[in-house]
């Protein structure tokens, strides 16, 4: 293997040439080169772990992890291309209470718009959601515990449930995997799954989704919490007014399924090219409304102006959506919660909703 040229970096390996060339050897049937190299790269890493000594537990935990990620991304292939929402609640809700026939509404009436519905696979909330959606739009991640988490008879038996081991790898399912996250009430898990999106949202580590927390009626479950967002950390300064526009709130199923339909109503994906922000959108903008954006978002600009425009050159990677209009700009990376406020804006333009 020739040395790599000045300022390049070296490629990942095993720092082993003859078995850099059987790991080449072994992918030679894979045709796409990019897709080799990340196989070669994850081999080279499997052989690192031998040559670093790792402990017998720390290769029980790595290889656990990557059977079960391996097997559900096996899963999820043939539905990648419907919208899902990651559903979260109580497994200890009672058929009785209110929220239980939130999410059954809430399940049955994303399903009747096209999307897939992702829960925990088990009681309370997991259950109402997913005998709303149904089974064939039903998508379980069950964790393995000794006691709450046998799957619900919806979901039980069917390909589309996941048993997990670790809730690492099942928290990465549901962010990877869905497009919205929905919150019903719920204890430690719920919360614990409701802060990861939140935070994940808020970094940029995952694209920009809805995010609505559910409460019934005349139950304020989530308003002393919003309120401590509200007087806590925008008022102690911990997060900044934006981001108030990372999440919503919604008092019935049909709120909750409408802010998650409107989120994407005009807006409908985004990508990075280099140091550009591609945002695909599903309609083109009416006139004068690339200006009102421009003059409004301002601050999220890292230089130039934004655009309109086609799809990249290197977007040829996914030609189901080369037909979308973009916004194109140099976004900042920094104020994701005004990329959001952006998002709602795109969409109220393009519904026509009279601007504030």
């Amino acid at each position: 293997m020739s040395a790599p040229a000045e300022g390049a970096r070296a490629p990942y390996g095993t720092r082993e040439p003859v078995t850099d060339r059987q790991i080449a050897a072994l992918l030679s049937s894979f045709a796409d080169p990019e897709d080799r190299r990340f196989l070669a790269e994850m081999m080279s890493s499997v052989y690192r772990l031998g040559q670093d000594r790792a402990t017998t537990g720390d290769l029980k935990l790595l290889n656990a992890a990557l059977k079960e990620l391996r097997y559900a991304f096996k899963v999820f292939r043939p539905y990648r291309h419907v919208r899902k929402v990651a559903t979260f609640g109580s497994a200890r809700v009672a058929e009785s209470h209110p929220a239980y026939a939130m999410a059954h509404d809430f399940g049955r009436l994303l399903a009747r718009a096209g999307w897939m519905v992702i829960t925990g696979a088990a009681s309370g909330i997991m259950r109402a959601g997913h005998e709303g959606a149904g089974r064939t739009l039903s998508v379980g991640l069950n964790i393995r515990l000794p006691f709450e988490q046998a799957p619900n008879l919806v979901i039980a038996q069917d390909r589309k449930l996941i048993n997990c081991k670790y809730f690492f790898t099942r928290k990465l399912l549901f962010i990877k995997e869905s497009h919205a996250t929905a919150l019903f009430p719920g204890g430690f898990g719920t919360l614990d799954e409701g802060f990861e999106s939140l935070t994940l949202v808020q970094t940029g580590k995952s694209d920009p989704r809805p995010i609505v927390f559910l409460e019934p009626p005349g139950r304020p479950f989530w308003r002393p919490m919003l309120r401590f967002f509200d007087d806590q950390l925008v008022g102690d300064g911990m997060i900044s007014p934006s981001e108030r526009a990372i999440y919503q709130v919604a008092h019935s199923a049909e709120q909750g399924v409408r802010a998650i339909l409107d989120f994407y109503s005009t807006y409908h994906s985004m990508r990075y090219v280099g140091e550009r922000l591609v945002l695909r959108l599903t309609r083109p903008l009416p006139p004068g409304a690339l200006a009102r954006l421009t003059r409004e978002f301002r601050d999220l600009l890292a230089g130039g102006e934004m655009t309109i425009g086609r799809a990249l050159a290197a977007e040829s990677d996914e030609p189901d959506l080369a037909e979308l209009p973009r916004l194109i700009f140099r976004f900042n990376r920094k104020h994701y919660g005004r990329l959001i406020s952006l998002i709602h804006r795109l969409n109220e333009l393009g519904l026509g909703i009279p601007p504030p």
